[in-house]
């Protein structure tokens, strides 16, 4: 006969006491971690922003009762929306992944931490403007940029060393996890109550992989990130009730995360949390590409200006050989037909067919009327991708941490380009010199989708200063934004 399971309550994982002490405790004081923070804000702005001129994206922004107006609510920038902070948590976060834009993190799992910008200037816009209408002070905009940094870190150091993909698991997981962790922090949580909090977040159901792979990739994977920073801001809000958390969530045995959905596994940690992934983040700065493939649209710009110079024609192309790294061929070496622009982001050949014929690669060369063209996939079935062990060593580095591709093209006269080779992307943080000023001409564009030129101008004017920035109210700086 088996023993009894015993009832007595155990203490808290450490996992969850260890992001909880984080949050409440660690000082944020990194110059470049504020910098790179404020960097990534205006980048991830501009994203939704861009999102907002497509209506796939907009037909699922708004309060769930059309015409509802929250007092004191949060504002969604680039709309008139002010809805609760769970709802406009969702619609942040759904309009700045939308277009596959925003930064990336590369590790075991992937992943994109500016997601967690939905839940966090929602609460943060929310609580500033109820702090007002009851006499007290907002939120500055440092909070919000301590707030991503935190929920960065969170995200990100837990995926250097954790596969929720290879388990069938989304990375949204994280998302959901690290903003929880933060949300409930800024809505004033104690100790035990952010435990619970997070707690939740585990137990709470989590998002399948199978949206994002074929023969059921589709745009759930844009709104997927804006539905887990929303479910974290709903998850802080109920542990604020008091509600009871659940100590041993990774643990118990049968019934916790670890046996139920990581294969028994428990969870492993190469650093301990500061501001390491803020620092080192990856911005997309040039394409709204899936970031397994960014070096290799480079080298394919590079390749059609080769093209142009030498008069070759993409139609003389015999075979395109991607040496690339094993990431790339597990989450984007695509056969076969694409069936919608979510497919296409997703796919290494046809993010090197587009700019190889058109010499660029925008969001809205994945729509069906540039897709229709029967060059690019009369290209894709020419292309092969190698793995270079090499390539996939130094993406795990973590002192390099490179996303390397390289490309050979041979033609049908016998002749061939020579190997074109890109470890790191312009967004790398080994590019940042490079990379930042594209970066703000990058939001200087998107700004100009949405604002009129003062409104642009007034928004630049504070989003450049990192002074000025971090010392006005978040409330203040979200009203730059509405239309």
């Amino acid at each position: 006969m088996s023993a009894p399971i015993s009832n007595v309550r155990p203490d808290p994982d450490s996992v969850l006491v260890d992001i909880v002490d984080y949050v409440l405790d660690f000082p944020i004081d990194s110059t470049l971690a504020l910098d790179t923070a404020r960097n990534c804000l205006i980048d991830t702005l501009g994203c939704g922003l861009e999102a907002l001129t497509y209506p796939a994206c907009t037909k699922l922004m708004g309060p769930i009762v059309p015409g509802t107006i929250v007092p004191n609510g949060a504002k969604v920038p680039g709309t008139s929306f002010q809805l609760d902070p769970v709802q406009a948590a969702f619609n942040i976060g759904a309009m700045i992944r939308w277009l596959d834009f925003n930064d990336t993190w590369l590790a075991a799992e992937w992943g994109h931490p500016s997601d967690n910008l939905g839940g966090i200037l929602a609460t943060a816009d929310w609580l500033s403007r109820s702090a007002i209408a009851a006499g007290k002070a907002p939120l500055t905009m440092k909070d919000v940029l301590i707030g991503m940094i935190k929920a960065h870190e969170i995200q990100g150091c837990i995926a250097l060393e954790n596969s929720f993909n290879k388990v069938g698991l989304d990375h949204v997981l994280l998302v959901k996890l690290a903003s929880t962790a933060v949300v409930g922090q800024l809505i004033g949580l104690t100790r035990d109550e952010l435990i619970n909090a997070v707690s939740q977040a585990f137990v709470d159901g989590h998002a399948l992989r199978t949206y994002r792979h074929a023969p059921n990739t589709g745009s759930r994977k844009s709104w997927a990130a804006g539905d887990a920073t929303s479910r974290a801001v709903r998850l802080a809000l109920i542990a604020k009730t008091g509600e009871m958390g659940y100590p041993s969530v990774l643990t118990a045995k049968t019934w916790g995360f670890y046996d139920v959905l990581f294969k028994g596994n428990a969870f492993r940690f190469q650093r301990p949390y500061g501001s390491y992934v803020m620092e080192n983040v990856l911005f997309k700065i040039s394409f709204p590409a899936e970031f397994h493939a960014q070096t290799a649209v480079e080298a394919a710009m590079t390749l059609h200006a080769q093209l142009k110079s030498t008069g070759k024609r993409v139609e003389d192309i015999r075979k395109i050989t991607i040496r690339t790294h094993e990431a790339a061929i597990r989450i984007i070496d695509k056969k076969g037909p694409l069936n919608n622009p979510a497919d296409r982001d997703h796919c290494i050949q046809y993010m090197i067919a587009v700019p190889l014929i058109h010499g660029r690669l925008t969001a809205a060369d994945y729509e069906d009327s540039i897709a229709q063209d029967a060059r690019i996939d009369a290209l894709r079935a020419r292309m092969e991708c190698v793995e270079d062990a090499q390539f996939t060593k130094d993406y795990h580095d973590p002192e390099k941490r490179s996303i390397a591709n390289a490309l050979t093209i041979e033609f049908n006269d016998g002749a061939t380009f020579d190997e074109v080779v890109v470890e790191y992307p312009i967004g790398h943080k080994r590019r940042r010199e490079d990379g930042i000023p594209l970066l703000v001409e990058k939001f200087k564009t998107n700004l100009a989708r949405r604002f009129p030129v003062k409104q642009q101008l007034a928004i630049l004017d504070v989003s450049l200063d990192q002074t000025r920035l971090e010392a006005m109210p978040v409330n203040e700086y979200v009203d730059l934004y509405v239309i």
